[in-house]
């Protein structure tokens, strides 16, 4: 019997082997495209939206927050009153509230914008005139201090005679903050603490800058029989 022959012009029809390896890139584009997706998905609803704060009047924020930098005032030792304000910053003694905006992350952490409401108060501390007789070991106490009870050391270094001292810290992933920072040439010692973010009830659309802006510090030193 004569072999038979395909026309030149003839289509074949894919082999099984051929078939498969076709549907397997087929599968292999969608599982790929699946993966991304599922591995986007967790990551913007962790970068996004990250705006569960919790609703905390500016002056209860406020008290918060003195509370916790006079805390640290009385570990490191010192025990002076400053007034409330600041003459010149860097040299004259500090006892300061400042607010600022809260961010929403964006999606995949881009296009951070302010969210409405949300507000972060922090209070800046400042004294001239430390020795290291008092700021070196008032600053290793804290640093022993804070480790001891929960706070995450993000930086710690011990300067020289002309190097500034550094403490950095933080917890609950950085929302509340703390930083304290002493330099031996002009004897002047630096603190500052930073609270989480939250909404001030009282606030209206309209409103134009941070809720807490407007508040005022009482005089700063340490605790009565501290």
């Amino acid at each position: 019997m004569p072999e038979e022959t395909m026309p030149a012009n003839a289509t074949t029809a894919p082999s099984e082997s051929e078939a498969s390896s076709s549907v397997l890139k087929t599968l292999g584009c969608g599982c790929a495209a699946l993966v991304v997706l599922v591995l986007i998905v967790p990551l913007a609803s962790v970068s996004w939206g990250s705006t569960d704060f919790p609703r905390v009047a500016p002056e209860d924020m406020a008290r918060r927050v003195f509370q916790r930098s006079r805390k640290m005032y009385d570990v490191v030792g010192f025990t002076r009153t400053v007034k409330p304000g600041v003459e010149k910053i860097g040299v004259s003694t500090e006892n300061t509230f400042s607010s600022s905006f809260c961010y929403d992350g964006g999606p995949l952490g881009l296009a951070d914008e302010t969210v409405d409401g949300a507000y972060r108060m922090s209070h800046s501390w400042a004294l001239d005139h430390v020795p290291a007789s008092q700021a070196e070991s008032g600053l290793r106490r804290l640093h022993r201090h804070l480790k001891d009870n929960g706070w995450v050391v993000t930086s710690y270094r011990e300067g020289t005679k002309s190097q500034e001292w550094e403490l950095f810290v933080q917890r609950d992933d950085g929302a509340e903050r703390m930083s304290f920072t002493w330099f031996p040439d002009r004897e002047y010692f630096m603190g500052d603490a930073a609270m989480p973010c939250a909404y001030d009830p009282a606030w209206k659309n309209g409103d134009i800058g941070p809720a807490g802006e407007d508040q005022r510090p009482p005089a700063f030193g340490p605790h009565a029989g501290a």
